[in-house]
């Protein structure tokens, strides 16, 4: 084993993977909305035949976390980001966070969005060190757990 985390495309195959890593965050300190249960169980149909992606973070072969760039009416929305509490503590994230930027930048996209909570203070920090700042919610959120919004100018 060589402790490799290295990032990969969408795969079908892992449809299951991206909704049991972000249904297990979702129920460790939220609960499923229903927006999310869309979102989870049609991830092909809801995110990537709409012109969104999804990555993968694989360590040592195993699916370790995930993250989802969905094309909505504002622009792009960094979301469904999780990473197995098994493969916490390696960066994970931060390579999930580094290769949307990244991506987002070779796309030429103005701009990323976020919707999250407060309550994921280390998440939180990731942003903002990621040069995300906060910006008003709008009242009709997807999401009733979203209480800060955050934008990331490219």
């Amino acid at each position: 084993m060589n402790n490799t985390i290295e990032i990969i495309d969408f795969n079908p195959k892992y449809s299951q993977t991206f909704h049991d890593l972000n249904t297990e965050w979702l129920e460790k300190y939220f609960y499923v909305e229903p927006h999310d249960k869309e979102v989870l169980e049609n991830a092909k149909s809801f995110i990537i035949d709409n012109n969104g992606y999804i990555f993968f973070a694989k360590y040592n072969n195993k699916i370790a976390g995930t993250v989802a760039l969905i094309n909505n009416e504002e622009g792009y929305e960094l979301s469904k980001m999780a990473v197995s509490p098994k493969f916490q503590g390696l960066k994970i994230g931060q390579k999930l966070m580094s290769k949307c930027i990244e991506f987002a930048k070779e796309k030429k996209w103005n701009e990323l969005i976020l919707y999250s909570n407060t309550k994921l203070t280390p998440a939180i920090n990731m942003y903002r060190k990621n040069g995300f700042v906060e910006i008003p919610v709008q009242e009709n959120c997807d999401y009733e757990r979203c209480n800060i919004k955050m934008i990331l100018k490219l």
